[in-house]
Protein backbone atom coordinates (compact mmCIF):
# COMPACT_ATOMS: atom_id res chain seq x y z
CA UNK A 1 0.00 0.00 0.00
CA UNK A 2 1.34 3.46 -0.89
CA UNK A 3 0.37 6.67 0.84
CA UNK A 4 0.22 10.11 -0.76
CA UNK A 5 3.48 11.40 -2.22
CA UNK A 6 4.68 14.35 -0.15
CA UNK A 7 5.77 17.26 -2.35
CA UNK A 8 6.09 20.24 -0.01
CA UNK A 9 8.06 23.06 -1.66
CA UNK A 10 6.11 25.84 0.08
CA UNK A 11 5.67 24.42 3.57
CA UNK A 12 6.94 27.17 5.95
CA UNK A 13 7.14 24.94 9.03
CA UNK A 14 7.95 21.34 9.82
CA UNK A 15 5.43 18.79 8.56
CA UNK A 16 4.83 15.37 10.11
CA UNK A 17 5.28 12.76 7.35
CA UNK A 18 4.57 9.70 9.46
CA UNK A 19 3.75 9.04 13.10
CA UNK A 20 3.19 5.29 13.16
CA UNK A 21 5.92 3.34 15.01
CA UNK A 22 7.97 6.48 15.39
CA UNK A 23 7.82 10.02 14.06
CA UNK A 24 9.32 11.69 11.01
CA UNK A 25 9.29 15.46 10.41
CA UNK A 26 10.21 17.39 7.27
CA UNK A 27 11.22 21.05 7.03
CA UNK A 28 11.62 22.37 3.50
CA UNK A 29 13.55 25.56 4.31
CA UNK A 30 16.01 24.68 7.06
CA UNK A 31 18.53 26.68 4.99
CA UNK A 32 17.57 29.34 2.46
CA UNK A 33 18.75 29.04 -1.14
CA UNK A 34 21.79 31.30 -0.76
CA UNK A 35 23.11 29.50 2.33
CA UNK A 36 22.31 26.10 0.79
CA UNK A 37 24.31 27.00 -2.32
CA UNK A 38 27.25 28.15 -0.18
CA UNK A 39 27.27 25.01 1.97
CA UNK A 40 26.94 22.72 -1.05
CA UNK A 41 29.95 24.25 -2.83
CA UNK A 42 32.04 24.38 0.35
CA UNK A 43 31.39 20.76 1.32
CA UNK A 44 31.87 19.51 -2.23
CA UNK A 45 35.28 21.15 -2.56
CA UNK A 46 36.75 21.07 0.96
CA UNK A 47 36.12 17.53 2.22
CA UNK A 48 38.19 14.40 1.57
CA UNK A 49 35.57 12.38 -0.30
CA UNK A 50 36.25 8.66 -0.53
CA UNK A 51 34.85 5.87 -2.65
CA UNK A 52 32.61 3.86 -0.34
CA UNK A 53 33.10 0.14 0.23
CA UNK A 54 30.41 -2.26 1.37
CA UNK A 55 30.64 -5.95 2.10
CA UNK A 56 28.40 -8.11 -0.12
CA UNK A 57 28.48 -11.90 0.05
CA UNK A 58 31.76 -11.71 1.94
CA UNK A 59 33.50 -9.46 -0.61
CA UNK A 60 34.25 -5.73 -0.54
CA UNK A 61 32.48 -3.88 -3.33
CA UNK A 62 33.19 -0.25 -4.27
CA UNK A 63 30.19 2.02 -4.80
CA UNK A 64 29.80 4.82 -7.32
CA UNK A 65 28.78 7.30 -4.63
CA UNK A 66 31.40 8.84 -2.37
CA UNK A 67 31.31 9.29 1.39
CA UNK A 68 32.85 11.17 4.28
CA UNK A 69 32.54 10.06 7.91
CA UNK A 70 33.07 12.96 10.33
CA UNK A 71 32.85 12.93 14.11
CA UNK A 72 34.41 13.19 17.52
CA UNK A 73 37.61 11.11 17.86
CA UNK A 74 35.88 8.19 19.61
CA UNK A 75 33.17 7.86 16.96
CA UNK A 76 34.33 4.88 14.90
CA UNK A 77 31.37 3.45 13.00
CA UNK A 78 30.71 0.17 11.22
CA UNK A 79 28.13 -0.19 8.47
CA UNK A 80 27.82 -2.67 5.63
CA UNK A 81 30.59 -4.66 7.31
CA UNK A 82 33.23 -1.90 7.02
CA UNK A 83 34.55 0.22 9.90
CA UNK A 84 34.90 3.95 9.34
CA UNK A 85 37.36 6.14 11.25
CA UNK A 86 36.08 9.72 11.58
CA UNK A 87 37.62 12.72 9.90
CA UNK A 88 37.77 15.91 12.00
CA UNK A 89 34.89 18.38 12.03
CA UNK A 90 35.28 21.34 9.65
CA UNK A 91 34.04 24.82 10.57
CA UNK A 92 31.04 24.50 8.24
CA UNK A 93 30.03 21.11 9.66
CA UNK A 94 30.36 22.35 13.23
CA UNK A 95 28.14 25.33 12.40
CA UNK A 96 25.57 22.98 10.86
CA UNK A 97 25.74 20.69 13.89
CA UNK A 98 25.20 23.57 16.32
CA UNK A 99 22.22 24.88 14.34
CA UNK A 100 20.70 21.40 14.33
CA UNK A 101 21.25 20.97 18.05
CA UNK A 102 19.55 24.29 18.73
CA UNK A 103 16.62 23.41 16.48
CA UNK A 104 16.07 19.84 17.68
CA UNK A 105 17.18 20.10 21.31
CA UNK A 106 19.35 17.00 20.77
CA UNK A 107 23.12 16.53 20.60
CA UNK A 108 25.08 14.90 17.77
CA UNK A 109 28.67 13.67 17.76
CA UNK A 110 29.04 12.41 14.18
CA UNK A 111 27.88 12.88 10.62
CA UNK A 112 27.82 10.62 7.57
CA UNK A 113 27.93 12.48 4.25
CA UNK A 114 27.01 10.83 0.95
CA UNK A 115 27.73 12.33 -2.47
CA UNK A 116 25.44 11.10 -5.25
CA UNK A 117 26.81 12.32 -8.58
CA UNK A 118 23.60 11.74 -10.58
CA UNK A 119 20.24 10.04 -10.25
CA UNK A 120 21.91 6.80 -11.39
CA UNK A 121 23.27 6.52 -7.85
CA UNK A 122 20.98 5.72 -4.93
CA UNK A 123 20.65 3.72 -1.75
CA UNK A 124 18.72 0.46 -1.37
CA UNK A 125 16.27 -0.40 1.39
CA UNK A 126 17.90 -0.30 4.83
CA UNK A 127 17.56 0.95 8.40
CA UNK A 128 20.13 2.97 10.34
CA UNK A 129 20.21 0.53 13.24
CA UNK A 130 23.88 -0.33 13.69
CA UNK A 131 24.91 -1.25 17.24
CA UNK A 132 27.06 1.88 17.64
CA UNK A 133 24.08 4.21 17.16
CA UNK A 134 22.17 5.57 20.15
CA UNK A 135 18.72 4.12 19.41
CA UNK A 136 17.08 6.73 21.68
CA UNK A 137 18.39 9.67 19.62
CA UNK A 138 16.90 11.03 16.37
CA UNK A 139 18.81 11.04 13.09
CA UNK A 140 18.75 14.40 11.30
CA UNK A 141 19.19 14.39 7.51
CA UNK A 142 20.05 17.56 5.54
CA UNK A 143 19.86 17.60 1.73
CA UNK A 144 21.93 19.89 -0.51
CA UNK A 145 21.92 19.92 -4.29
CA UNK A 146 19.65 17.93 -6.58
CA UNK A 147 16.07 17.21 -5.57
CA UNK A 148 15.63 13.49 -4.94
CA UNK A 149 12.80 11.12 -4.06
CA UNK A 150 13.14 9.38 -0.68
CA UNK A 151 10.79 6.63 0.48
CA UNK A 152 9.90 4.93 3.76
CA UNK A 153 8.55 1.35 3.79
CA UNK A 154 7.09 -0.29 6.88
CA UNK A 155 8.79 -3.59 7.71
CA UNK A 156 5.55 -5.42 8.53
CA UNK A 157 2.63 -4.07 6.49
CA UNK A 158 4.81 -2.68 3.61
CA UNK A 159 3.10 0.72 3.65
CA UNK A 160 5.26 3.17 1.66
CA UNK A 161 5.54 6.91 2.23
CA UNK A 162 7.55 8.81 -0.42
CA UNK A 163 8.73 12.41 -0.14
CA UNK A 164 10.80 14.74 -2.33
CA UNK A 165 13.86 16.05 -0.46
CA UNK A 166 14.78 19.52 -1.66
CA UNK A 167 17.90 21.68 -1.58
CA UNK A 168 18.33 22.99 1.98
CA UNK A 169 15.71 20.73 3.55
CA UNK A 170 15.80 18.83 6.84
CA UNK A 171 14.31 15.40 7.60
CA UNK A 172 14.25 14.25 11.24
CA UNK A 173 13.73 10.54 11.99
CA UNK A 174 12.70 10.03 15.61
CA UNK A 175 12.92 6.69 17.46
CA UNK A 176 11.77 4.01 17.05
CA UNK A 177 11.55 4.66 13.28
CA UNK A 178 14.63 2.53 12.53
CA UNK A 179 13.10 -0.51 14.26
CA UNK A 180 9.92 -0.47 12.20
CA UNK A 181 10.73 1.19 8.86
CA UNK A 182 13.21 0.80 6.01
CA UNK A 183 14.10 3.79 3.84
CA UNK A 184 15.60 4.17 0.38
CA UNK A 185 16.89 6.83 -2.01
CA UNK A 186 15.37 5.77 -5.32
CA UNK A 187 17.39 5.91 -8.52
CA UNK A 188 16.11 8.02 -11.41
CA UNK A 189 17.17 8.88 -14.95
CA UNK A 190 15.67 12.38 -14.70
CA UNK A 191 18.29 13.77 -12.29
CA UNK A 192 21.69 14.58 -13.81
CA UNK A 193 23.22 16.82 -11.11
CA UNK A 194 24.84 15.91 -7.77
CA UNK A 195 23.32 15.78 -4.30
CA UNK A 196 25.03 15.83 -0.92
CA UNK A 197 23.18 14.24 1.99
CA UNK A 198 24.31 14.72 5.60
CA UNK A 199 22.94 12.51 8.37
CA UNK A 200 23.83 13.73 11.83
CA UNK A 201 23.89 10.94 14.41
CA UNK A 202 24.76 10.14 18.01
CA UNK A 203 27.28 7.33 18.47
CA UNK A 204 27.46 5.50 21.76
CA UNK A 205 30.79 5.68 23.61
CA UNK A 206 32.89 2.54 23.51
CA UNK A 207 32.78 0.52 26.70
Amino acid sequence: MQNQLFDLPNAPESVVLLKKDGLTEYLHHFYDTEESDHLYKKLLNSLSWEVDEIKMFGKLVKTARKVVWVGDPECAYTYSGVQKTPQAWTNELLQMKHKLEQFTGCTYNSCLLNLYHTGDEGMGWHSDDEKELDSTAPIASISLGARRKFTFRHKQDKTTIPVFLDHGSLLIMHPPIQEHWHHSLLKTKTVTSPRINLTFRKILPRI
